[in-house]
């Protein structure tokens, strides 16, 4: 079973419509960094439901040693940056990754983004 980095939109998304508990049968460990963390906070103070990461013990926070600088003159969000150089540092793991630039840059980085797609033709 592969280890993942997520950002907060595939979190969201999954918990929202009822299948956040299928990742830990996909993914052994999924990694988000502090910033997926405090976006999820921004919206559970704005009244949404919002999965509390200290619940799941198979998702876990890690912070990237560095982001490249051209990265933060981007339109990508405080989530996918943190995701992006997080994956760029551990390029063994699945990054789950919704938006379109986000997933360019991460082919651009000589990284693979990983969708629905490919985690159906994933064999497990």
């Amino acid at each position: 079973m592969p280890d993942a980095i997520s950002n907060t939109s595939p979190i969201l998304y999954l918990f929202r419509t009822g299948l956040f508990h299928w990742l830990p049968s996909i993914f052994k460990e999924i990694w988000i960094p502090n910033a997926v963390v405090e976006e999820l906070g921004q919206g559970k103070m704005r009244g949404y439901e919002v999965p509390d990461q200290n619940e799941y013990e198979w998702l876990k926070i890690a912070e990237p040693k560095s982001i490249p600088f051209d990265w933060l003159s981007s339109d990508l969000g405080k989530g996918e940056i943190g995701a992006l150089a997080l994956a760029l540092e551990n390029p063994d793991r699945v990054v789950l990754l919704d938006d379109l630039l986000a997933r360019n840059i991460d082919k651009a980085a000589g990284l693979e983004p990983c969708g629905y797609r490919k985690i159906s033709e994933t064999k497990y």
